[in-house]
């Protein structure tokens, strides 16, 4: 957490004072504090206030000096509008000074001699807090539908107390409506504004009287930055039940992330690990609200290092292609028909790094085309030196991810490859996830037209894992089904989930399209798949992924057997 020692930029106080010995004096109370400016007339004073307009916070002002006295620089001052804002504490020994100068604008006065040092320095700091205030309530524009700030103002105001009141406890916090425009969609603008002006107002109701502020950051996200708070699931509860009040009709789930205040890290990296936060509950049913904790702040560090290694790693050929066979177990025995190409990423000083850590990584960063361009260039050559080395040609597949489809140089990219390892179309299986097919699926459809033109199977991955429907299913260019594995691992014990298995056979049968299924261990397994239809088998059944050596020894032991067939 920030401590109360932590540095913080000074404030520049301006002395406007013509006798030397009491400078020195105010100098000595308040140079711990703030930064000081000295000047031994009014004249002189206006000319450091014109210098110093955007970053002075104070003026303690002498009445009575020679050249200008502290009246007419009060005048000077509350006439022109860029120095009205800064405030001015005058000095003096003379009481009935005291009520012309606050008449003509100063804030205070500070009485001479100069003895009482701490009530100086209270006064100067309560002076500068209230003015800043002021300044920046003038400023303030307001969101017209919650009136809550905008994110604008919002950030320039937390900034200020970020900086300048390091001792206080603070957290940053995001609110954000579940499927806000789907509530709108259905129940008209009138009630999706309700709901954004309630949650506002439930916002307010919670900040009153603390030192609290929020803003409506974009059309269903709210940001707060107030004091910490030991029980955030009371506050949320507090939230939802002002909403659930709304309507019974209507179900408006909200959700929360925070993240409390780290050493060193700025306000917009606090609101960004709270928005983290935020998304990871994001279409939760057990849970609506998470703090951002130091686990999740060493995983960023993590993610950070793996963004950051990838190049290098490319480079140093860290990564490394496995290849995990597919079996046609129509044939008696299983025939090697094909197989996967995955990644696997060794690196040096981390050690084996899970492909469920790196590909969603860089899918999210847009960097997962520097990993499959790499296992598309080694699968090419692979099956190049494959047909070389053993005169046999095992066709691989490789997977393409969502982002990647929509590259325009991708159809030339795939077919330069082929070119350059002397291979055919057919040799290159492309396996595009089902749930790509759900995103901007007519113009996914035209690509994968194109690609298909050119020769290129299209194999359907994670089949039975995404949203499709049938009658979704029966128009798209595929030329084989991939079951998800989830479907086969209790179909042993389970009789609804071999149904299920049977029911995708079925639906493969009638788009007269090839069945593979993911992740057959067992004999008994093979024995169902074979006999409600499955056409092939990728699983530890048959083989775990194998690096390009190892799994020589399945092509030779392939081309023994068909020589045995033969004869």
């Amino acid at each position: 957490m920030i401590k109360s020692g932590q540095i913080k930029r000074q404030r520049q106080v301006l002395v406007v004072e013509d006798q030397a010995l009491n400078r020195d004096i105010l100098g000595m109370i308040l140079e711990n504090d703030y930064e000081i400016l000295n000047a031994e007339n009014g004249l002189e004073a206006l000319e450091i206030i014109q210098t110093h307009l955007n970053t002075l916070s104070i003026v303690l002002l002498d009445l009575m000096m020679p050249v200008m006295d502290g009246f007419e620089v009060l005048e000077r001052m509350r006439a022109d509008e860029r120095m009205r804002r800064i405030p001015i504490i005058v000095l003096t020994a003379e009481k009935k000074a005291e009520l012309r100068a606050l008449q003509l604008g100063a804030a205070d006065f500070i009485a001479k001699p100069y003895d009482a040092h701490e009530v100086i320095l209270a006064r100067v700091a309560r002076i500068i807090e209230l003015s800043e205030g002021r300044q920046l309530i003038r400023a303030a524009e307001r969101d017209s539908l919650t009136g809550l700030y905008n994110p604008g103002f919002f950030f320039e105001y937390a900034e200020q107390i970020y900086r300048y009141h390091p001792h206080w406890s603070m957290d940053a916090v995001v609110v954000n409506i579940e499927r806000f425009h789907s509530v709108n969609d259905l129940n008209g603008r009138l009630f999706g504004d309700t709901i954004l002006r309630t949650l506002g107002d439930a916002i307010r109701e919670f900040l009153r009287g603390t030192e609290g502020i929020a803003c409506r950051r974009d059309a269903d996200r709210f940001d707060l930055y107030c004091l910490h708070c030991e029980d955030y699931h009371t506050v949320l509860q507090f939230f939802q039940q002002k909403l659930n009040e709304l309507s019974h009709r209507v179900s408006v789930r909200l959700r929360m992330g925070v993240c409390p205040a780290f050493d060193g890290v700025s306000l917009v990296t606090l609101f960004d690990r709270a928005h983290t936060a935020c998304n990871l509950v994001r279409g939760s049913y057990k849970t609506h609200l998470m703090i951002y904790n130091e686990d999740m702040y060493k995983r960023e560090l993590y993610s950070q290092r793996l963004l950051n290694d990838l190049r290098q790693a490319v480079e140093e050929r860290q990564f490394r292609v496995y290849y995990q066979p597919k079996y046609d177990i129509q044939s008696d025995p299983p025939r090697l028909n094909s197989a996967e190409a995955l990644v696997r990423w060794v690196h040096p000083e981390l050690g084996f790094i899970s492909p469920g850590d790196f590909i969603p990584l860089f899918e999210r960063n847009g960097l997962i085309h520097v990993v499959d361009n790499y296992v598309w260039s080694e699968a090419a050559g692979q099956i190049a030196a494959w047909r070389e080395k053993l005169g046999m040609t095992v066709p691989l597949s490789v997977n393409v991810s969502r982002t990647e489809v929509f590259d325009p140089g991708l159809e030339k990219g795939l077919l330069k490859l082929i070119e350059d390892n002397g291979l055919s179309t057919k040799d290159f299986k492309l396996e595009i996830t089902e749930s790509a097919y759900t995103d901007e699926a007519e113009q996914l459809v035209a690509v994968i037209e194109k690609l298909r033109e050119k020769g290129f199977e299209i194999e359907m991955d994670d089949f039975g894992s995404g949203y499709s429907s049938l009658n979704t299913i029966s128009s798209l260019p595929i030329d084989v089904l991939k079951m998800d594995m989830k479907f086969i691992q209790n179909i042993e014990e389970n009789n609804r989930d071999f149904r299920l298995v049977e029911l995708i056979l079925d639906i493969a049968r009638y788009l007269k399209v090839p069945v593979v299924a993911e992740g057959a261990e067992t004999e008994h397994q093979l024995s169902l798949l074979r006999d409600a239809g499955c056409d092939y088998v990728q699983g530890y059944y048959f083989s775990r992924p194998l690096p390009a050596e190892e799994f020589e020894n399945l092509i030779r032991k392939e081309i023994e057997m068909k020589k045995e067939r033969k004869v």
